[in-house]
């Protein structure tokens, strides 16, 4: 059974029917998530509704291989970022061709990337070739097809004359949380108002915690743009596709991408739009992985599928997923 990645990326599919492709597709050659799902009584024969499909507790990527028999090579392979000696998840990418894809469609839909400059500021990632934001960065600036659009130097100001010189299109400026806010302490640049600038997260590290408003607020203030143009991207090393805030409240996905609240104390029961709880997510982006993810973050999905995260949620939230993973 060969399975046509065109057919994930189709709006004229209904998502439902390309998640039971994609779900057919996992339970017969993901032997892991077979397994995970047979041991829950779920099979493609029993399941009545794609609501009824099981999320695989994302962990499952630290401890086993998930990714379909059918891929016979891998040429790329991701980890979760984390300090020495930390167990890190490993997402082994079958098929680059879909991580390009995913990227590329989402984000020239939202940003016009023809039309733009991409500048990418990540202290911390620099040195890992693991780094699935690493590579979605190359892919932007490669595919940009602008020769101004480039990784900035680690710890060194802006160069205004390097902004200035980009006058002709929009800068959209990449970095981590507190890797920003380092940049804004350094430099004396004015972003042209056009700008974006784009968040990755990172918001907790040895200093303090800073709540994404107040991030937001200072982004806006240190490269003296309005708050409209602070932008987040929610993405991870087990997810191939990203999902973007540009209205400074919610993250919205791609169209072949969903994100449910789940009752942390019950992971097969989904909560009702505007409930807070575990956030669980279907990327069929992940076909040649595991697309049903269980992930280990808190928040809040609304009727339109927008979503919020409000951070991890806690290891005691989380009793009810431990006989999920016990029975994987």
């Amino acid at each position: 059974m060969k399975f046509h990645t065109d057919q994930i990326f189709n709006a004229h599919i209904s998502f439902e029917e390309r998640t039971r492709q994609v779900f057919d597709y996992q339970f017969e050659y993901c032997k892991p998530y077979r397994v995970f799902c047979e041991s829950l009584g779920v099979t493609p024969d029993s399941l009545s509704s794609v609501s009824d499909i099981p999320f695989y507790p994302i962990d499952g990527f630290k401890r086993t291989t998930l990714r379909t028999s059918l891929a016979e090579s891998v040429p790329l392979i991701f980890k979760s970022s984390g300090t020495s000696g930390m167990e890190r998840s490993v997402h082994q990418v079958a098929d680059e061709s879909v991580y390009r894809r995913s990227i590329l469609e989402y984000f020239s839909e939202l940003y016009h990337l023809k039309e733009s400059v991409i500048l990418a500021y990540t202290p911390g990632y620099a040195e890992n070739p693991h780094s699935s934001l690493i590579h979605m960065m190359e892919v932007l600036i490669e595919a940009s097809g602008d020769s101004r659009s480039a990784f900035l130097p680690l710890n060194q100001k802006l160069n205004q004359a390097q902004i200035d010189d980009c006058d002709d299109k929009r800068i959209i400026l990449f970095g981590a949380a507190f890797g920003l806010l380092d940049l804004t302490e350094i430099s004396e640049v004015r972003l042209p108002e056009s700008a974006v600038v784009i968040e990755t997260g990172g918001m907790k590290t040895h200093r303090r915690e800073i709540p994404r408003v107040e991030l937001h607020e200072r982004l806006s203030e240190g490269f003296c743009l309005s708050k409209d143009n602070i932008h987040s991207e929610y993405g991870m090393a087990e997810l191939l596709s990203q999902s973007y805030m540009t209205d400074g409240e919610r993250f919205v996905p791609p169209h072949w991408m969903r994100v449910f609240a789940i009752d942390p104390q019950n992971p097969m029961q989904r909560l009702p739009s505007g409930e807070t709880g575990q956030l669980a997510i279907i990327d069929l982006a992940n076909v040649f992985s595991c697309s049903f993810i269980l992930t280990e973050d808190e928040g809040r999905v609304e009727a339109d599928g927008s979503f919020t995260v409000n951070g991890r949620i806690s290891k005691a939230t989380m009793r009810g997923c431990n006989f999920l993973i016990d029975r994987d």
